[in-house]
């Protein structure tokens, strides 16, 4: 059975996460304190951690950068914090995924599921031959130019198009949900234009057939957002 860690001082949230991870046929162990997990990695690698930012002996984000200190421990954030700053730094250090609270535990195990297959995937030793890069799969990406090939011909992207296609290309395989690629890709993010996500995604697939119609690279995950899939 996997283990997977919660950090979180909230008894309630960790009872609830505890109970939907044995149901998942997962190992949970619960840590009310950043200190607390880190004693534990010194004796065990999980395969995931749930880490709360608020924690009482300090803020997650340090916790994180001393979990990175130990390992490559894959890490989906918890936070209260709705302020975009917050969810977009903890991208930006690494971490997986993160969800805001109040959160459904039904959607926080789907992208647990989701981490720990991808771990999985990219610690099996057929990874490098397995997956492909973007390169290999058509996409040049000057980032300077701020220009995308596919196929080896132009994509004629608007600014949005664009910067949507360079997060999702930039994290291969990772799910973004609505809220967190209008946050990167839009200057001042709007949550009740999350839709307009979706009409951007449909002309980039557009664009992406008009050069060769047998692919559709960016994949839709029901529920939970986009994510950019090399076969």
């Amino acid at each position: 059975m996997p283990t997977v860690f919660v950090v979180d001082d909230e008894p309630a949230i960790a009872e609830a996460i505890l109970f939907a991870l044995q149901a998942e046929g997962y190992q949970g162990r619960h840590f009310a304190t950043g200190q607390a997990c880190i004693d534990a990695l010194a004796a065990e690698q999980p395969a995931l951690i749930l880490l709360d930012i608020g924690l009482p002996d300090g803020n997650g984000f340090d916790v994180f950068r001393r979990i990175r200190e130990l390992g490559q421990v894959p890490v989906i954030f918890l936070t209260a914090r709705s302020a975009e700053i917050d969810r977009v730094a903890g991208l930006e250090m690494g971490a997986d995924d993160y969800v805001v609270k109040p959160f459904s535990v039904r959607e926080l195990m789907a992208r647990a599921r989701m981490v720990i297959r991808r771990r999985a995937a990219l610690d099996s030793p057929r990874h490098a031959a397995a997956v492909p890069s973007a390169a290999s799969q058509g996409f040049a990406h000057d980032e300077l130019r701020r220009e995308v090939r596919f196929r080896n011909q132009p994509l004629v992207l608007t600014l949005h198009e664009y910067r949507l296609l360079e997060v999702l290309l930039r994290h291969p395989g990772r799910v973004f949900s609505r809220g967190q690629l209008l946050e990167q890709a839009w200057e001042a993010p709007d949550h009740r234009l999350e839709r307009t996500v979706d009409s951007h995604i449909k002309s980039l697939r557009a664009k992406l057939r008009d050069i060769d119609g047998a692919v559709d690279p960016i994949r839709t995950h029901r529920g939970m957002g986009y994510s950019l899939e090399l076969p």
